[in-house]
């Protein structure tokens, strides 16, 4: 392997056998070899093996046997374009890269599939645009066979799923959709039954890019279109598995924030789990059911989704594979959302080492788990006041998307509102008024594009549009502009209690955040006191009695009961706060959040039959204090 190089492989036994035939000079080689390795241990010095020797002899004079190299065996000529790679030649590998031929061949070497990830993208990071300089070749490539006989075809389709894979993998989603739209053209002109087929699995892997790439209108019309594909397979009395194709729905829906019908479609997408599905398949529609769950607060049947997706990923792919880190975003997700917060910070932690590793540079899988750590450490930091690390995410996962993307993008509203919430925070513990009014106009900035990108791709009446008011009703209290931060608050409560219903964890959030206003700002104490009390209900019949977000609430009700000169309420929520920390201390002193995962592993069939199970039963929400 050019990969490792401990002493033991510098022969292999054919090499043993030959030296081994002149007699006794065998014990005098194996005598002087110990004796070198020995030397070499002392030295901190690992002799080269003689493949990598070989490899590196034929690097040292590329421009010569270019030819010849294409010639080779595909993981062998993968290896010498991984020491180019390792050598900055990245002139000479993008050379390579860019010839479709070259790539096809490079791609089949599947087991190095992570080092290409890594030649890519210090590609993509040198200005060599190997992405679209592929997806071009391709499609032309498409127009030139579109006469060719059907085996012809059929073999570009192939190659073009498995090109537009890598691209989507890597997250050059716009160039991973032109070589898919290319090969759902070339399925047009097949008979029509493997017609159907193929432009099925087309659409999926399409929907796919378009939902990363926040082309949700485009991924509605390819739903629609894989839909159709499927009445024809059935008239011919043919059946596609579904459970790919209603998981990206769900992801689309659940990107929408339609969350109604994304968990609809979790379910549907659930039940199409059979025996023989790609563990990739099973483990995404895992992980979107559990997402849906997760924001119907469905909290059991979320955990257990993925904790078997976090465990599938890391025993088909391992635990460095990209899909792996996907699963533990995920997994973060979750733990955010119970008020695991510690947790969530280590989990993402983990997934963005992950993605760096495989990954590097300025690439978008990158940058939206440094948004997700962003966040999470910014929940973890809110009571200490420090920000250096949430801040320092959240600018990484903006920098990343704006090198990358135009800068109206929607991946851009999200990053955007979390740099302005820490911004914020900064600003409210700032000692410099100059100082403070610059972040706080900053942070004012931020929200104000990433409600105007919300409400582009939304529209007004939307769970993200109401979360943006939210945010802007916060910062308008900080600038002590009282007025517009209710006005702020009171929007985004209307346009969630419309989607999510009254008691709905969003739902209480903003109600607090406006009590908050009137307690502390605007001496509406009566009104204060009501929504605090609303919050604390809500909060307390998801969350249970330990819910982080309490300890606002009862700080709120003390000062205002203070302020009212209600002594006796103000003893009674001193007592209240003081269990409050009690029960925190007692309920997250707990061990790594993966521990778990893998003590009693179901299978997958198992998962899946008990979540049909408890759905037909009805809702099972949770107190998880």
């Amino acid at each position: 392997m050019l990969y490792e190089d401990p002493w033991r492989k510098c022969f292999n036994r054919s090499e043993v056998a030959n030296v081994g035939r002149a007699g006794e000079g065998c014990r005098c080689w194996v005598f002087l070899e110990r004796e070198n390795n020995m030397a070499a241990v002392e030295l901190e010095w690992i002799p080269e093996t003689l493949y990598n020797t070989a490899i590196s002899a034929v690097v040292d004079n590329y421009s010569r046997s270019r030819r010849d190299i294409r010639s080779l065996p595909e993981n062998i000529q993968f290896d010498v374009y991984y020491k180019l790679y390792q050598q900055g030649r990245l002139c000479q590998l993008g050379g390579e890269f860019c010839e479709l031929e070259v790539f096809a061949k490079v791609l089949r070497a599947s087991d190095k599939r992570h080092l290409l990830h890594h030649c890519f993208q210090a590609l993509m990071d040198h200005g060599v645009k190997v992405a679209s300089v592929l997806a071009n070749s391709f499609s032309r490539r498409c127009s030139y066979i579109a006469e060719s006989d059907a085996h012809v075809k059929e073999k570009a389709i192939q190659f073009g799923f498995v090109l537009g894979g890598f691209l989507s993998d890597a997250g050059w989603y716009g160039d991973a959709e032109k070589v898919f739209l290319s090969c759902l053209q070339l399925c047009t002109l097949q008979s029509e039954v493997l017609h159907c087929f193929r432009a099925v699995e087309c659409c999926v892997r399409l929907l796919h890019v378009r939902n990363g790439n926040c082309k949700y209108h485009l991924g509605e019309e390819t739903f629609k279109l894989a839909q159709s594909y499927m009445d024809k397979l059935a008239k011919h009395g043919h059946q596609a598995n579904k459970a790919a194709l209603y998981g990206e729905l769900c992801a689309l829906l659940f990107a929408k924030s339609h969350y109604d019908e994304a968990y609809r479609w979790c379910i549907e997408a659930m039940k199409e789990i059979t025996p023989g599905l790609p563990a990739k398949v099973v483990v995404d529609v895992l992980r979107q059911a559990s997402k849906a769950c997760v924001v119907k607060r469905e909290f059991r049947k979320a955990e257990q989704l993925i904790k078997h997706a976090v465990f599938l990923a890391r025993e088909h792919f391992g635990h460095k594979h990209p899909k792996y880190s996907d699963t533990l975003l995920d997994y973060g997700f979750y733990l955010l959302n119970v008020d695991n917060i510690c947790q969530s910070v280590a989990i993402y932690q983990t997934a963005l080492d992950i993605r760096q590793s495989v990954f590097g540079g300025k690439n978008i899988h990158v940058a939206t788990a440094h948004e997700d750590l962003a966040y999470s450490s910014y929940v973890h930091q809110y009571s200490s006041g420090k920000f250096d690390n949430a801040l320092f995410h959240a600018e990484r996962a903006i920098d990343i998307i704006t090198h990358i993307l135009p800068e109206d993008h929607l991946l851009l509203a999200s990053s955007k509102r979390v740099k302005a919430l820490i911004l914020e925070e900064i600003a409210i513990d700032c000692h410099n008024k100059e100082t403070e009014e610059r972040l706080l106009q900053e942070a004012h900035d931020l929200h104000l594009s990433s409600l105007q990108l919300a409400k582009k791709a939304f529209g007004e009446f939307n769970v993200q549009t109401a979360k943006h008011y939210g945010n802007l009703g916060r910062l308008y209290q900080s600038m002590r502009k009282f007025k517009e931060a209710e006005e702020m608050h009171i929007k985004a409560i209307q346009i969630k209690e419309q989607l999510l219903g009254h008691e709905d964890y969003e739902v209480a959030l903003s109600v607090g955040h406006l009590a908050s206003l009137y307690n502390y700002d605007m001496n509406q104490y009566d009104d204060a006191e009501r929504l605090y009390l609303r919050s604390i209900a809500i909060g307390k019949k998801l969350f249970g009695e330990g819910y982080s977000g309490l300890e606002y609430d009862y700080r709120g009700l003390i000062k205002l009961y203070n302020s009212v000169g209600n002594y006796e309420k103000v003893f009674e929520y001193h007592n209240v706060l003081s269990n409050w920390n009690r029960l925190r201390d007692r309920q997250f002193a707990v061990a790594d959040a993966l521990e778990d995962v893998n003590t009693t592993p179901q299978q997958t069939q198992e998962v899946v039959q008990a979540f049909l199970l408890a759905q037909s039963m009805g809702p099972t929400r949770p107190c998880l204090g």
